[in-house]
């Protein structure tokens, strides 16, 4: 029998990994609804069957949300309250209902015509920004159609473990896939901003995007093997690709091993330099991975979640969870940043359309500042905690000293009423502010005298600094943590806490770009914070580096006014230092 010929195909490839399997394609199978009229006397039912299909839908989205917000962190769960915009969109619930009532057509009819005139709309937009939001739309809408037709979910796939395929994945087909029988994906469209991506990248799916012509090459059955890191497929592989990409995985491997190996070694530079190495989480479960990955307690704990179900958790509630934390994790140190809702995290029950622009209005300490009776709940029970171990406090979006003040007079104020109660506390809890904001940054000198830590939080000051919305595929490629503005402000920060005698840290997604860890470690950095699965590998790359190495070299890149110039550089240490963790 004729072997099959070797097809190799080119992708995007958006996230990591090796999988080798047998394809499934899943066809988009989707029925836009005809056009049913109806009595006025069923003018109600239908409506009422409307709200009843949106309440479903509502419900699937919420649990989709607690399942990755629980699975793979806020970051990705926020794709979800996104989608729970489009069906609280005001304009859009009032079009549906008035073409039911005056053109007297079925409920799905006419929420499928008016969506179906948002998406085209936006299609007609030379926006590829757009056109990725708009995969988001299109999945609520089917969604909901779905719903409204007492329809179960798209096909499931085969029972044993594939390769799936298919057109496009929107972001709930991707939350929602079996790790146990889905080794990998493979789409015709896509791209490494999209929410599919992201979601992939989060659950460390192996995945290739935008693969044009992609259906037309393969059929269900095929042997595939797809390479997550180049974006190459192979349909199928002949026994020299089969044994090649054996040995790239048992190369890898066996990094992945000895990185792990040496977890327990302590985050030192070659020239005896220590580093704290601690872990970014947001759930008190989390403190065993924080343990397993052998970090030193944790530099950013997102305290989000609990206000994230629509009900204000009472003081008792936040400290059990927190005290829980603590005292797993004692001796070492764990920052809690107090709630930071507004921007892209969502207050259940407030809609954003309440303000033109939430990342520049009502969020973080200013919510908290503005929302006495819940941030004095938090406090208090963040101080109770601190009777069982060591915490630290850190305030959210700081933009001016007088915000520290102001919120460590409430801290004040919370630790007298737990002194009345007779509870316990530390009355020295460590005090910290987020630098995540450019007038933070540059007024770091004059904070620095208020707080006993910094915390610099680079995804959102590399965005407010530059102007540059990351998911925006249309300005992505703005989105330069190496920009030299960017540098300048983290190097005063560190500056400014190093000259007021206190320690200076990062929690944002920098800190774990191995390609900039000399860059970080060269601005003089103390502490690096980092999911906890990472935290093994930066400590690979840092106990490969000479600090005075690096704090030489970024003198000299300071002069250079090129972003990319600078990450080049910085990427070359890297590859010098630790090549098996860095491509070249």
């Amino acid at each position: 029998m004729e072997t099959e010929k070797e097809i190799r195909i080119e992708g995007i490839g958006v996230s990591q990994g090796i999988a080798r399997a047998r394809i499934f394609v899943r066809t988009q199978a989707f029925r836009e609804p005809a056009k049913k009229t109806i009595a006025e006397s069923e003018v109600d039912g239908e409506r009422a069957r409307l709200e009843k299909g949106l309440q479903v839908t509502r419900h699937q989205i919420r649990e989709m949300y607690d399942t990755v917000l629980h699975d793979v962190g806020a970051e990705n769960a926020a794709i979800f309250e996104a989608h729970l915009l489009v069906l609280e969109d005001s304009t859009v619930l009032t079009q549906v209902n008035d073409s039911i009532s005056k053109d007297l057509v079925c409920a799905d009819f006419a929420f499928w015509e008016v969506m179906k005139r948002y998406i085209d709309a936006l299609r007609a937009i030379d926006d590829s920004y757009l056109g990725e939001r708009v995969v988001d739309i299109e999945d609520v809408s089917r969604r909901v159609l779905r719903n409204l037709r007492g329809e179960r979910s798209t096909s499931k796939g085969p029972r044993e473990q594939h390769i799936l395929a298919a057109r496009d994945l929107t972001p709930s087909d991707t939350a929602t896939l079996d790790k146990k029988k889905v080794l990998g994906f493979v789409t015709e469209v896509g791209s490494p901003t999209s929410h599919t991506a992201i979601m992939a990248r989060s659950l460390q799916i192996p995945a290739v995007v935008g693969i044009r012509g992609l259906l037309r090459k393969i059929r269900s059955g095929d042997s595939v093997l797809i390479d997550g890191y180049s974006g190459i497929v192979f349909v199928n592989p002949t026994e020299e690709t089969l044994e090649e990409y054996s040995r790239i995985e048992e190369q890898k491997g066996a990094i992945e091993q000895r990185i792990l190996d040496a977890r327990e070694a302590d985050a030192q530079t070659t020239d005896g330099r220590g580093i704290i190495l601690s872990a970014n989480i947001e759930f008190p479960h989390e403190a065993e991975d924080v343990l397993r990955f052998s970090a030193r307690g944790v530099g950013l704990f997102r305290t989000e979640f609990a206000y994230m179900n629509g009900d204000q958790p009472g003081e008792d509630v936040l400290a059990e969870g927190y005290e829980q934390v603590v005292a797993c994790l004692e001796p070492d140190l764990v920052i809690f940043r107090t709630v930071d809702l507004g921007g892209d995290k969502l207050e259940p029950g407030r809609s954003t359309d309440l303000e033109p622009n939430p990342f520049l209005g009502w969020r973080g300490i200013r919510y908290c500042l503005q929302r006495p009776n819940l941030f004095e709940a938090q406090l208090r029970a963040l101080l109770r905690a601190s009777a069982r171990g060591k915490v630290g406090i850190m305030f959210p979006l700081i933009s001016s000293v007088g915000e520290v003040i102001e919120a460590k007079q409430i801290v004040e104020k919370c630790k007298e009423q737990l002194a009345k109660r007779g509870q316990a506390f530390d009355p020295n809890v460590q005090i910290g502010a987020m630098i995540e904001v450019p007038s933070a940054a540059v007024g770091a000198d004059l904070i620095a005298g208020e707080v006993d830590f910094f915390s610099i939080g680079t995804n959102d000051l590399v965005q407010y600094s530059l102007a540059v919305d990351r998911i925006n595929e249309s300005v992505a490629h703005l989105y330069q943590p190496s920009h030299p503005a960017v540098l300048r402000l983290i190097n005063h920060t560190v500056k400014s806490a190093h000259d007021a005698g206190i320690w200076c840290g990062i929690c944002g997604e920098m800190a774990g770009d191995l390609n900039l860890t000399p860059l970080l470690l060269g601005l003089g950095l103390d502490e690096f914070s980092v999911v906890p699965s990472q935290v093994p590998r930066v400590k690979f790359a840092l106990r490969k580096l000479d600090a005075s190495e690096c704090q030489a070299r970024v003198k000299e890149w300071f002069q250079l006014a090129d972003p990319a110039l600078i990450y080049q550089e910085s990427h070359r240490m890297a590859m010098a230092a630790y090549p098996e963790l860095v491509s070249s």
